[in-house]
């Protein structure tokens, strides 16, 4: 490819002639376009974008917002009403079921089929079976017609095609949410294989998905572009929509923003470090203080004011060790009676992957506290960190009225509280647990096991 850029995008639109009655579809023939029997639906409007090479974009929106239509225009699926499109490379795209395959046709027949008119000739796709075969694992099915395919057998042939026929550019519109968590984690170890050497566009109501996949993020809504730019701030501002859509939006706000990161944030001097380095040793985490300027939503009924991380004795620190245990305190402000406050935690790591949480609602749902205004309350999580990788974590907390089904939104505060490991002794996975012991013995030599049957003579005829 000589072009930097994968796909381009400029002005962009994609209208449909929608008719009011049956009939006003035959007038319109008649007339050769002298008059208009109907009116013009933009599915898309004046989009202009341009994806780099290997870049990785996520594409997110409501339900009818325009990303199908999108997606059909990279694919050429669908031909533009105005503007223009470009995209250089093999195009490869997992769109809606039912798409690409004929239901007559066996599993065998639609890959020959699909496989030619992505640009392979027969050799190679007859070379390449044997594996599409074995990507999808649908067994004996492979030769039945794809109607009598389920909905997840339907998503592992596809995929299994568009994994083996060397695309430039990858799109994957949700089809892998109808798949097994066996084959989603098989498509996703080949989507991060991919984004090294292809251009990446995934479609996804998920947003954690795509903040662990992608680098930017497009915010489709009504057909036209509404935010774009990295994938953090996109799905940040995304969910916040639509968190407001629940709430009274009179009282629903936005608000914070994130600071570019210092090179030597500000840090409280924990009591313990003149023995760390008398001892030589490193703490495991280090702790940076709350952002009360961090991203945040909600009605902002009450807010929260502070947190912090304590040790075992209630001290605030500035560090942990991994396996230790400590104390996530959450302190909160009231602007209004509070009748059933609900306060909650999340840690991420740095690709916005869910390690873990927690909330109070289960804990106080028979006994809910009522919080006054102008009072103050806090809630305290004590546990046991568990074994991080090395790496940049942030805590995400919340703060609810109501039930863990039914609630307001007054403060969300997206990355109150940084932590960074910088050394660990945990391998694999997303976190090791702390062992309450580990035992390695040799087991004495076991006896076989007598089976005693009354009804049996034994072998000198008498009993035993």
């Amino acid at each position: 490819m000589s072009s930097e850029w994968a796909v381009r995008a400029e002005g962009l639109g994609k209208a449909y002639a929608v008719f009011k009655r049956p009939q006003d579809r035959l007038k319109q023939m008649l007339v050769r376009g002298r008059r208009k029997y109907y009116a013009d639906y933009w599915a898309l409007k004046d989009v202009t974008i341009n994806i780099a090479r290997r870049e990785t974009v996520g594409v997110i929106g409501r339900n009818g917002s325009g990303k199908s239509t999108f997606l059909q225009l990279v694919c050429g699926t669908l031909q533009p009403t105005t503007g223009r499109i470009t995209v250089e490379g093999r195009v490869a795209a997992l769109l809606e079921l039912g798409a690409g395959f004929n239901p007559e046709f066996t599993g065998r027949e639609n890959v020959l089929l699909s496989g030619a008119i992505l640009g392979l000739s027969r050799r190679e796709i007859e070379e390449r079976f044997p594996s599409i075969a074995e990507f999808a694992s649908i067994g004996d099915f492979i030769d039945q017609p794809v109607k009598l395919y389920s909905s997840g057998m339907y998503a592992r042939l596809a995929f299994a095609l568009m994994a083996h026929i060397d695309a430039d550019v990858l799109i994957i519109d949700e089809i892998l949410a109808v798949g097994d968590a066996a084959f989603a984690q098989k498509c996703m170890r080949f989507i991060r294989k991919f984004r090294e050497r292809g251009t990446l566009l995934f479609v996804s109501h998920d947003t954690a998905a795509v903040l662990a996949l992608c680098e930017r993020a497009i915010w489709l809504e009504a057909g036209s572009i509404r935010a774009i730019g990295l994938a953090k701030e996109i799905c940040f501002q995304y969910q916040a929509s639509i968190e407001g859509e629940k709430e009274n939006m009179n009282a629903f706000r936005i608000g914070g923003s994130r600071k570019a990161p210092r090179p030597e944030p500000e840090l409280m001097i924990d009591h313990r470090e003149a023995t760390f380095k008398e001892l030589g040793l490193v703490p495991q985490a280090r702790v940076f203080q709350f952002d009360p300027d961090a991203p945040w939503y909600g009605v902002r009924g009450a807010s929260i004011e502070n947190v912090m991380v304590l040790n075992a004795a209630g001290r605030r620190v500035a560090s942990f060790e991994g396996g230790e245990e400590i104390t996530l305190y959450v302190r909160c402000l009231a602007h209004q009676l509070i009748q059933r406050p609900i306060v909650g935690f999340v840690v991420k790591d740095r690709l916005a992957q869910i390690i873990f949480g927690d909330n109070t609602f289960l804990t106080y749902c028979n006994r809910p506290l009522v919080a006054e205004a102008g009072s103050r309350f806090a809630a305290k999580f004590s546990f046991r960190i568990p074994y991080l990788p090395a790496g940049d974590y942030s805590v995400t907390i919340g703060l609810a009225e109501g039930t863990q089904d039914d609630h307001v939104h007054h403060h969300w505060t997206d990355d109150a509280l940084f932590f960074k490991i910088s050394a660990s002794n945990h391998v694999k996975g997303l976190m090791g647990i702390p062992m309450k012991s580990i035992e390695l013995i040799v087991l004495p030599e076991e006896k076989p096991i007598q089976h005693s049957d009354s009804n049996a003579p034994s072998g000198n005829g008498s009993s035993n």
